[in-house]
């Protein structure tokens, strides 16, 4: 049995290129005890891992090259250690990374129930993305019933459902994208307030136009121009949740807003990782199962297939030509 696996094969230098990847094959993973071997059924695209392919540590430290690229999973267990895990459950990894088979202890896999939504939806708005815009938005944005949300990136697997949360709180909520066609999912399929196109000459103004009464809450998910542009709209006790930087990701120069803005309208800002909030897995399963369940949140998939395909699906995300979450069928 091979394992086909996506590693890193140069650090990108800027926007990555198909040649700092590279295709290899090894024997598949023995799972050792307490651990189940899967086999990935797709995978979850994200940004953070393009954090991960510079030679700085992030958040987390670097990859060396050579190494399996990080990303998420969902696969049958195929093999298994674990007595809770039998053969043939269905489960979704943070670590699985971008290859065929991967192994993990049973304690870091979450079960996925069919039952509720397909799996694809389990790497989307009932996983890390889908938690992540909960987490985000309701502990650190807290959001109030007539607050104006701002969101970027508005029509991506985060930026989704941060807005169609923030409807189920009562806000305003006001979605930025890129394009006419994301432009309008985002108020018809998604059900924000208004939304507008940072590609506009005249973003800014249109912008300050769709925030007549400012902002109460930004959850940012891409920052550089688009940051600066949310920047002066934001009322007195503003809060601002700072998830990902994905115009600045490729690009070294790190542009900042106005400083002093945060003092004078006593703004909060709170950078945060997923992964320092796995306290709140079961609120979030609880609430967003049940609002998927009840038709409140509309999940939109970019999906690919074929592990030939990460690459290119990886690349179109970081320049914005995906629409919704990025997924690879394996």
């Amino acid at each position: 049995m091979i394992n086909r696996r996506i590693v890193l094969a140069a650090r990108p230098q800027g926007v990555p290129r198909p040649e700092d990847f590279r295709i290899e094959s090894a024997p598949v993973p023995r799972p050792e005890a307490g651990e189940v071997l899967l086999r990935h059924t797709c995978l979850g695209l994200a940004p953070a891992a393009r954090l991960r392919m510079g030679e700085q540590a992030s958040y987390r430290e670097p990859m060396a090259l050579g190494d399996v690229v990080y990303g998420q999973a969902i696969g049958r267990v195929v093999e298994s250690r674990d007595p809770g895990l039998p053969v043939g459950t269905s489960v979704m990894s943070v670590s699985g990374s971008w290859q065929e088979y991967s192994t993990a202890p049973g304690s870091n896999l979450v079960k996925v129930d069919e039952t509720i939504a397909p799996p694809s939806v389990w790497l989307g708005a009932l996983g890390t993305s889908g938690m992540t815009a909960y987490v985000g938005l309701l502990d650190l944005g807290q959001p109030r019933e007539g607050d104006t949300v701002v969101v970027s990136a508005a029509s991506g697997g985060v930026g989704s459902n941060v807005g169609q949360i923030a409807r189920q709180m009562g806000c305003r909520v006001v979605g930025i994208a890129g394009g006419a066609a994301k432009v309008a999912h985002v108020t018809a399929q998604l059900g924000f307030d208004a939304a507008v196109d940072y590609r506009c000459a005249d973003f800014a103004e249109q912008l300050r136009a769709a925030c007549p009464s400012g902002v109460d809450v930004y959850f940012d998910n891409v920052g550089g121009a688009v940051r600066d542009a949310v920047w002066p709209l934001m009322n007195q006790g503003g809060r601002i949740a700072v998830c990902g930087l994905i115009a600045e990701y490729n690009d070294n120069r790190q542009d900042g807003p106005g400083w002093f803005q945060i003092l004078s309208k006593r703004l909060k800002i709170h950078g945060f990782i997923m992964s320092d909030h796995l306290h709140r897995r079961a609120d979030f399963l609880r609430d967003m199962a049940s609002w998927y369940r009840a038709g409140h949140i509309h999940v939109q998939e970019d999906i690919s297939d074929g592990l030939e395909s990460v690459v290119p699906a990886f690349i179109r995300m970081l320049t914005g030509e995906n629409f919704g979450k990025t997924i690879v069928r394996i």
